[in-house]
């Protein structure tokens, strides 16, 4: 299918959107993004230059993708969520030169009003919280939540807690309810089997 680009958007020559994408009022995306397919950037969302996003990724209103980002297939990006590319930014000090890089791993959320301080890696499903400050890793299928984050359980694929501690000694399994999936919580890494 076709992309759909409304026109109140401005998408720079040069930019590489796949198919079947929806780009809505007032969005810029940078030339030197590389956008996969069925992703969807709602109002006032900016790409920048240095971005790459996979397929399926849905990138709500009000959130700008700073250079030095990185989304990987099925992520969400929840309202006015914040990414950031320098560590120690000064107004009268250039740093353009000194940006970290962010990884968000695939199928991972990124709550309404989140922050992910830049350097960090998001792990594959893992879920942060609306308003969470993410300011370290954060592993695979993991619930942050608070400022700074802390984790506090444990996500399926579909997005169910589960019901599992943080961490443990001794292996232990739990079930998503609505997709049967199991998983296996080995000190503080959490597999799907």
């Amino acid at each position: 299918m076709a992309t759909t680009i409304h026109p109140s958007a401005i998408v720079d020559d040069g930019a590489q959107l796949g198919d079947d994408c929806r780009v809505w009022h007032f969005v810029h995306i940078s030339a030197g993004a590389r956008i996969g397919a069925k992703c969807s950037f709602g109002q006032n969302v900016y790409v920048g230059n240095d971005v790459a996003i996979g397929n399926n990724v849905k990138i709500q209103n009000n959130v700008s993708v700073y250079d030095a980002v990185t989304l990987e297939d099925d992520v969400f990006c929840g309202p006015s969520m914040v990414f950031t590319n320098v560590y120690n930014p000064r107004s009268a000090v250039t740093r353009k030169d000194e940006y970290r890089r962010t990884l968000v791993k695939q199928g991972a959320t990124l709550g309404a009003n989140s922050t992910i301080v830049c350097g960090t890696t998001i792990g594959r499903h893992a879920f942060i919280g609306a308003g969470a400050v993410i300011n370290r890793d954060v592993p695979d299928f993991a619930l942050m939540v608070g400022v700074p984050a802390k984790q506090i359980g444990w996500m399926s694929r579909f997005g169910e807690k589960l019901a599992l501690p943080v961490k443990s000694a001794d292996p232990v399994e739990a079930t998503c309810p609505h997709t049967g999936d199991h998983y296996r919580l080995t000190g503080q890494q959490l597999t799907l089997i």
